[in-house]
């Protein structure tokens, strides 16, 4: 069981949901504006919250900012809003999953299911993974390059553990889409081309001259000592 909160505007959805994750057994908080929301996160402190874009008091992509500046709590997005703009600003503002509208609560709850599952004890995490000069430690969350600690959003970072975890072997869109992004079906190409854009340039290369991340035409992307022979 898990506590989550529900903030949502819409007194259908957000009661349809609030009563479905009930029946599997959940503890569930809702609020109909962002700010109730952030109040309640800063008090409750859930496990999980499921949010709404489209809130009467203040913009959903905001929001992510201010619940992210507080708390490392698991934000899932759900709403109409399905172009992919919105999706990467949200994701890369600090949301773990995004849900596009109408949806099965179902559905839902297994993305609940997930994010919990990647949130939980990091005192088991594995030693940090080295590529050449590249540090990557799941547990603190954190890369460094020749020591120097690499300032990498959120999902910049996912991005980065899930081609380290790899061992060098290529990842296709698809597999980065479903591993870090939880979209099993693709569909956000673009998504994955923005990301891996920022991160080689974080990493101090471009995709014409690639130093750690390199791409493999018409198949994906790897990650690479480039000092190994």
């Amino acid at each position: 069981m898990a506590s989550i909160l529900v903030v949502e505007d819409d007194d259908a959805i957000r009661e349809a949901l609030r009563r479905a994750l009930v029946e599997r057994g959940h503890a569930v908080a809702t609020a109909a504006t962002g700010l109730a929301g952030l109040e309640h996160v800063l008090g409750q402190a859930p496990q999980a919250v499921l949010l709404d874009l489209g809130l009467p008091d203040v913009d959903g992509l905001t929001l992510i900012g201010m619940i992210r500046a507080a708390s490392e709590v698991p934000i899932i997005v759900i709403t109409a809003q399905d172009d992919d703009p919105t999706m990467v600003k949200a994701l890369d503002g600090g949301a773990d999953d995004y849900v596009v509208k109408p949806f099965g609560t179902t559905q839902v709850e297994a993305r609940v299911r997930a994010v919990l599952r990647r949130g939980g004890d990091r005192s088991q995490a594995p030693e940090p993974i080295r590529v050449g000069e590249l540090v990557v430690d799941e547990g603190t969350r954190t890369a460094t390059l020749a020591g120097r600690r690499l300032e990498l959003a959120r999902r910049e970072f996912d991005l980065l553990l899930a081609l380290a975890q790899r061992g060098g072997q290529v990842m296709t869109k698809r597999e980065i889409l479903a591993e870090v992004w939880h979209q099993p079906y693709g569909g956000g190409d673009r998504t994955v081309d923005v990301h891996l854009s920022w991160l080689r340039r974080k990493l101090g290369e471009t995709a014409a001259e690639p130093r750690y991340l390199v791409s493999v035409r018409g198949v994906g992307v790897r990650l690479v000592d480039p000092d190994a022979g």
